[in-house]
């Protein structure tokens, strides 16, 4: 069993065919636009397949795309080559985040941070974030939340039938808000009329959002807004995803 993205970048965007990410997009520039952010660079970190990237790329944002992930990454890689995009991908961990210089805006989408299931790796990687970002620069993320770890994903199993894809997701649910995934995907190979299995674990951690703004805070960050899933309605007890809207206090002048 692959402990990683291996074989799961090769179809992860069909199985995430769901997602629309041009209106996640749009809603993520509006949230820019009413805090004042409509141009410079933009850092789509754990950047998966770089749509994302895509789109604010398509919006003239020069989009710096970072992920864990060499497959995931030549997934981008690809889409860049038949846009012929300006995207600049880099190989990195989000807790080793290394930039050429400040940027302007730090995108970190689809719940990557709950990837992250070490509260100390959480806080560095918001001190690193933080290190990067020019003063008054923007921090959006979002998180899953521990009410969707307990009710919604817990002990429950998915099943997704896709043209070209069959992946049965299991959710094992650890304890200390700790859900170990496990897909079986099966993909359909047309010319042989036969099926490959492969097998991918990984795990998320929701943390508590009184946890999250402390260690913002620590980081140098001041939270101007929060909200529930896609909207711009305050979160509540039974909301499934929270999106962080958080402001850089002052630049740490990292580079030079």
């Amino acid at each position: 069993m692959n402990n990683g993205y291996e074989f799961f970048a090769e179809v992860y965007d069909e199985l995430t065919g769901n997602v629309d990410y041009e209106k996640r997009g749009h809603y993520f520039h509006k949230i820019m636009l009413d805090n004042n952010k409509k141009d410079g660079i933009l850092v789509d970190l754990a950047c998966g397949t770089g749509s994302l990237s895509e789109y604010f790329a398509r919006l003239n944002y020069d989009v710096v795309g970072v992920d864990c992930s060499e497959d995931m990454l030549a997934v981008a890689l690809e889409k860049k080559m038949e846009t012929q995009s300006d995207i600049i991908y880099l190989n990195q961990r989000m807790q080793d985040l290394d930039l050429f210089g400040t940027v302007d805006i730090v995108i970190c989408a689809l719940d990557s941070i709950n990837h992250i299931t070490n509260d100390e790796e959480v806080r560095e990687v918001f001190k690193r974030i933080s290190l990067f970002l020019n003063e008054d620069s923007l921090f959006i993320f979002d998180v899953n939340t521990i009410y969707k770890h307990q009710h919604i994903l817990n002990n429950n199993t998915y099943v997704y039938d896709c043209e070209n894809v069959y992946c049965v997701w299991q959710n094992n649910n650890l304890g200390h808000n700790i859900i170990q995934i496990d897909l079986d995907i099966f993909e359909y190979d047309k010319e042989n009329d036969v099926y490959y299995r492969e097998q991918e674990r990984f795990c998320e951690k929701a943390y508590s959002l009184d946890d999250l703004k402390m260690w913002l805070d620590e980081a140098g960050f001041d939270v101007v807004n929060m909200y529930a899933d896609d909207s711009f309605e305050q979160p509540n007890d039974t909301t499934q995803r929270v999106v962080f809207v958080a402001k850089n206090r002052e630049c740490k002048n990292a580079i030079g």
